[in-house]
């Protein structure tokens, strides 16, 4: 049996990481740490996954080579606050990996690996960004293959000799599917008894999937994958259970700075805590959060009771009914 609990964007730069400065490294993560961490009365969760939004990294050049908005950086000194979370490993296939060129991949990639923290998506060229990660998890060392990919910001695919993205076009075209294929299989190769398949996808402030993403989602668990993260929408969107595995369309923001939208709010979140035997989905708990600026804490109240209901419509629209639980939602096989 292994529990693995799911995040989604973790935003670590600009104004998060001028306070983080200020704070402990276990600050930002609030009230829902001991849900992440387990033990003291709390289920015991066997690996941390999160979608990590930024570079960690002291350049100070940014990517100009495109047009882009926005570029996020956060010191090296936070992976700190990564550790304090017992973050296993981070998804890097995302539109902000690469704000700070290569060189700030690069320095990524290193300051994790310091840390101990695994990796999968990003690499120093394209057969590296393309590698899962394959993270040991619960008593009997259960092997669990992270596959990343994205379809956001193609200039920051990696190349042959030249560090990037693995990038993949969200599509229903025979090569786009082979590639899926061949990225599920590799980590089946390294020996992955159970893959989770992780998708930085798709445009923002959007609550529902598209048909296309319905269908993509679809094709990834039939061509292997064991559970489905989506995440870049900053908004979370319902939950599916096909052929007895979870599609998590997009697991929305978890720590950030951002402005909140008050009809969308893209300040609701959940944790989401997937457990699995031999590779066979059991159950899906989703714990609803709410974030302020560089923190995230449990929900409550009205709050939390507006995420909830938000989530249990969400997913009734994708065919699949949530059980309540106290104060959180589950889904399961059946």
């Amino acid at each position: 049996m292994v529990t693995i609990a799911l995040a989604g964007d973790v935003m670590l730069g600009r104004g998060v990481n001028e306070v983080l400065g200020k704070m402990r490294p276990e600050e930002p993560w609030g009230d829902v740490l001991p849900l992440m961490t387990g033990g003291h009365g709390y289920p015991e969760v066997d690996l941390r996954i999160i979608n990590l939004e930024c570079a960690l990294t002291t350049r100070l050049q940014p990517w100009t080579r495109t047009p882009k908005v926005f570029h996020f950086r956060a010191d090296p000194s936070v992976v700190s606050v990564l550790q304090a979370a017992r973050i296993d490993a981070c998804s890097l296939a995302n539109n902000h990996t690469l704000d700070y060129e290569e060189e700030g991949l690069l320095d990524t990639l290193r300051h994790l690996d310091e840390a101990g923290i695994q990796h999968a998506g990003a690499g120093k060229d394209e057969r590296h960004a393309a590698r899962p990660v394959i993270l040991r998890a619960g008593q009997e060392g259960t092997r669990v293959g992270l596959v990343a990919v994205t379809d956001n910001e193609p200039a920051f695919a990696a190349g042959p000799d030249r560090a990037g993205t693995h990038y993949l076009p969200v599509s229903m075209e025979i090569e786009v599917l082979r590639r899926v294929e061949d990225a599920v299989g590799m980590a089946r190769a390294a020996g992955a008894e159970i893959v989770v398949f992780s998708n930085h996808w798709g445009p923002n402030m959007v609550m529902h999937p598209s048909r296309l993403f319905q269908e993509f989602a679809h094709a990834v668990i039939d061509r292997g994958a064991d559970l489905y993260y989506g995440h870049s929408a900053h908004l979370f969107q319902g939950v599916e259970i096909y052929r007895g595995k979870p599609i998590l369309y997009d697991t929305g923001d978890f720590i950030d700075d951002y402005a909140v939208d008050p009809v969308l709010r893209n300040d609701w979140s959940f944790l989401f805590v997937a457990t699995l035997e031999r590779g066979s989905f059991r159950r899906l708990e989703m714990h609803p959060v709410v974030l302020s600026y560089a923190r995230v804490s449990r929900a409550t109240g009205t709050e939390r009771e507006a995420i909830l209901e938000r989530m249990e419509h969400l997913s009734a629209e994708l065919g699949t009914s949530l059980l309540r639980a106290e104060e959180h939602l589950v889904a399961e096989p059946g």
